[in-house]
């Protein structure tokens, strides 16, 4: 069943999974996904992709691998977009802007890079999985 720590550690993956995910799917992705048609076209283009394209893989990021973070479904890869999209808001589109403009997409990417190397734990759609498969297996 595990120790005491390691259940302490997991609650811990519950609470910066459900608190960065969350916080990045309301407070950005949320806006962004039920106002798509009209932001799409005037969003930003800092890699060359066009704004519609660097729009719908923000909005990928943010709402849909927000979502499985905060669910624990397919963890790390979900954290990978996020990252990603950090990077390039932080280094990118506001590389050179002050620190105060990089911050906010450096405060998401950080945890969502911890994530990578973590996985969700034990109390996520992943190690319910994982823990179906395991049992087929033995049968």
């Amino acid at each position: 069943m595990g120790s005491g720590k390691e259940r302490l550690q997991s609650m811990g993956l519950v609470v910066l999974r459900l608190g960065v995910g969350g916080f990045l799917l309301y407070g950005h992705g949320w806006g962004k996904i039920t106002k798509y048609a009209e932001r799409a076209p005037k969003f930003a283009d800092p890699i060359g992709l066009g704004s519609e394209t660097s729009f719908a893989l923000v909005v990928f990021a943010e709402v849909f691998c927000s979502t499985a973070v905060m669910l624990g479904l397919c963890t790390r890869f979900a954290a990978v977009p996020i990252v990603i999209f950090s990077i390039v808001a932080a280094f990118v589109q506001h590389g050179a802007d002050p620190f105060g403009d990089k911050e906010l997409a450096l405060m998401y990417g950080v945890p969502m890079l911890a994530m990578i190397f973590t996985g969700g734990g034990r109390y996520s759609l992943d190690a319910a999985i994982g823990k179906l498969r395991r049992g087929r297996r033995a049968n």
